[in-house]
């Protein structure tokens, strides 16, 4: 995550502005007052003595992300503008720190047809050497894209996100507490383990019986790869609302999850597969399938082309997923302009129940401010 901050510089703007002000005629004939408000001004602007280091202005970034898109699909070009995403990190103690993003997103039912969404509120506490506490909402562990990428599309390797997100095949976020750690030892080590609320809960208070339990583990065994498994564990009480969709039954579900990551100075490989086993008193234990394969070779510093490889498979009595079996196929290539400027460009041949074959040219432009 540290990667992606930028910081504000408000160190000694204050005092510029200061000293303007004191050698302007207004304030040179108001001697009474400026004796005493002055060393208050200095003090607010040097960030004080006794604030120190832990001054939240000096230890504050901020980064900013949008990408804007045209497509070419049904035979009529389209062209329209993602999630404008505010990232914020504060370093409030040595021990301390807070990371939030807020994500400002196309609402077809808001008044102005555009809504805020909170991706991101998190407290952590560094408890000992790279081992941390977190709490708040956060991205949920289970696989190496979502717990790698935030809603800056400047920084994926293709357009979009693989086809499991859209189709909410996993948590994306779980509201908690977890511990985590990670290159620990000469393998490298990192694990999380996550308790919180579960689906169909909100942000504010659990709907589930129990708590959703997510734990995970993955080494670096050599430079650049990254190899990962994860369990997800969820009692989805009957009549919840999950993403838009309202569950008849109560839903057990379990989620496994492999991850191999590889993204070296040429070659870049990440592939993951996530089986869904979900469990109802009715329909028994239901069978779902979720993998991509993504591969790019970087031919100079600037061009990388690629591809990607989607598959979603349901079972035949499932409930808790809208069940539209998926296969796709992605060609494209990506451009750095600048490490926070990319131009990218994508052919995708889709093939599902739903629609049948379709196709789509997309041209994006991300970016990072």
């Amino acid at each position: 995550m540290d990667e992606f901050i930028f910081l504000f510089s408000f160190k000694k703007l204050y005092l510029v502005e200061l000293l303007i002000l004191i050698n302007s005629p207004v304030v040179r004939r108001q001697k009474a007052w400026i004796s005493f408000i002055l060393p208050v001004l200095i003090v607010l602007g040097t960030g004080g003595a006794s604030i120190g280091q832990n001054s939240i202005l000096q230890n504050t970034h901020i980064r900013g992300f949008i990408e804007v898109d045209a497509s070419y699909q049904d035979k009529k070009v389209s062209f329209g503008f993602g999630e404008q995403d505010l990232f914020i990190t504060s370093q409030l103690t040595d021990r301390f720190s807070f990371l939030g993003e807020a994500v400002f997103k196309y609402d077809s039912t808001s008044a102005t047809e555009f809504g805020v969404s909170i991706e991101r509120a998190i407290v952590k506490y560094n408890y000992y050497g790279n081992n941390n506490l977190l709490l708040g909402k956060q991205h949920t562990p289970i696989n190496f894209w979502n717990d790698t990428y935030h809603h800056g599309r400047v920084f994926y390797p293709t357009i979009e996100r693989p086809l499991l997100f859209p189709a909410d095949f996993i948590p994306l976020h779980t509201t908690g507490i977890a511990a985590e750690g990670h290159d620990l030892g000469n393998l490298r080590f990192g694990y999380n383990l996550l308790i919180g609320n579960g689906l169909g809960s909100s942000d504010i208070a659990n709907n589930d019986e129990r708590v959703s339990v997510t734990a995970a583990v993955h080494i670096k065994p050599v430079e650049n790869l990254k190899l990962g498994v994860s369990y997800y564990n969820d009692a989805i009480s009957p009549g919840a609302d999950v993403y838009d969709k309202i569950i008849p039954v109560k839903v057990h579900q379990q989620l496994f999850t492999g991850s191999i990551s590889y993204f070296g100075r040429k070659f870049e490989l990440l592939t993951e597969g996530t089986l869904a086993l979900d469990k109802t008193d009715s329909t028994g234990t239901q069978h779902n399938w979720a993998s991509y394969l993504y591969a790019g070779y970087r031919v100079t510093d600037k061009f990388v082309p690629y591809f990607r490889i989607d598959n979603l498979q349901y079972g035949s009595g499932e409930v808790y997923y809208t069940k539209n079996n998926t296969q796709s196929i992605i060609l494209g290539m990506r451009y750095y302009v600048d490490p926070l400027l990319v131009l990218k460009l994508e052919y995708q041949h889709l093939n599902t129940d739903f629609q049948g074959k379709t196709y789509a040219v997309t041209f994006q432009v991300a970016l990072g401010f």
